[in-house]
């Protein structure tokens, strides 16, 4: 759990994108340069943050913010990878006692996230070297070479004075009123940290679900609807309170359906199981007509078939045994069939019961309620 920082911004402008050259096609280096003029005249907004980012872990922590508030806010889908996001870096280092920051030295061509963090921390080992071995730095732009992990020079700006801003004579200034500002401020979304805030406070989840379930808004927006199905069923057909059931909500979709989804590689509004059917799932599991095993192998059809998990349950006949009498009989067979865990029980050792309980489960096709057959084995066990 980290401390909160505030990261200012020195400006945010519109520029449009230019054109670019293009020097090598995948791993093949050209001996010509191709122009893509694709995105040119595209509007790109860029954004300059203070000299305040301390180290990769905060440039990390920061971009991943940025692009969750911009994807949250459905300006762009921010992907690095795609060119949707771009982000060029300042690195400059100084002596522990020392006010000033040493030279600047620029590093382009980052292309993930993780880039740039393994540039940033390339490039502050080797503006110590230079410095510890007596160089001097030099004003200058880089390309970071992911294959190789290492900084190149570009071209040096030594002599070159940084870039200027030209007002556009043509361009009268405008100045945004308050009035405007503040309309826009009520259209502005909840945005994830708000969102995850929430999440904490009143779903009761820990901090490792929200952050999971409000890393992108499909996740969150996935987890709100399946939370209103739950909320509009009779809060009667669930037992225990709304937390548990917000909480259960929570792990079926970091675990289950996570795991699901990065392994075909689909994106949760194209889940095949629906926030609904979800839902139900763990009504199911809290009324105590399924047991959290027979869940999973409910899931895995409603994963392969898009199918409701309360058909599932009927067709297959997966409903738990709860009835006493049925369980009591069941667990009776399984206490004469196990003398020895009986016996081991009996000396103190209270772990054996769980061979008990297996066999149990195993007569009973896994459907026999768990909490049940604890109870009824506990209470034949000590009489």
């Amino acid at each position: 759990g980290g401390k909160e920082k505030i990261i200012n911004i020195t400006r945010i402008h519109l520029e449009e994108d230019a054109g670019k050259l293009v020097h090598e096609i995948g791993s093949k280096k050209l001996d010509y340069s191709l122009l893509d003029l694709n995105r040119a005249g595209v509007g790109l907004m860029e954004l300059v943050t203070e000299p305040e980012i301390t180290s990769q872990y905060e440039a990390l922590e920061f971009l991943k913010e940025l692009k969750n508030i911009v994807e949250y806010l459905g300006a762009s889908e921010c992907s690095m990878e795609e060119g949707k996001m771009r982000c060029d870096v300042n690195v400059s280092i100084r002596p522990a006692e020392q006010k000033e920051l040493g030279t600047r030295v620029e590093i382009k061509n980052m292309n993930s996230i993780s880039g740039v963090r393994d540039a940033i921390a390339y490039e502050v080992e080797r503006q110590k070297e230079v410095l510890d071995s007596g160089g001097k730095l030099t004003q200058e732009t880089r390309l970071w070479e992911a294959e190789e992990g290492i900084t190149k020079s570009m071209r040096s700006k030594e002599n070159a004075l940084d870039y200027r801003y030209f007002p556009e004579p043509d361009l009268v200034p405008f100045n945004l009123p308050d009035s405007f500002i503040e309309e826009l401020q009520k259209q502005v979304i909840e945005l994830p940290r708000a969102r995850k805030a929430r999440f904490i406070k009143d779903y009761g989840l820990s901090k490792y679900d929200a952050d999971y379930l409000t890393s992108t808004r499909m996740v969150a927006d996935y987890y709100e609807e399946a939370l209103n199905v739950l909320k509009d069923k009779k809060p009667d057909s669930l037992s225990g309170n709304f937390v548990t059931a917000a909480k259960l909500l929570a792990n079926w979709i970091s675990t289950e359906l996570n795991a699901k989804l990065n392994a075909s590689k689909t994106c949760i509004a194209e889940a095949p199981v629906s926030s609904q059917n979800l839902t139900k799932l763990v009504s199911l599991i809290l009324d105590g007509t399924i047991s959290g095993k027979i869940a999973k192998t409910v899931f895995e059809e409603m994963y392969e078939k898009s199918a409701d998990p309360e058909k599932i349950v009927k067709e297959k006949g997966l409903v738990q045994i709860s009835d006493e009498p049925a369980i009591l009989r069941i667990c009776e067979e399984a206490i004469s069939e196990s003398p020895k865990a009986v016996a081991e029980f009996k000396s103190g050792k209270e772990r054996a019961i769980g061979a008990i309980v297996g066999l149990v489960m195993k007569k009973s096709k896994g459907k026999a309620n768990p909490q049940l057959v604890n109870k009824i084995l506990l209470e034949k066990l000590k009489a």
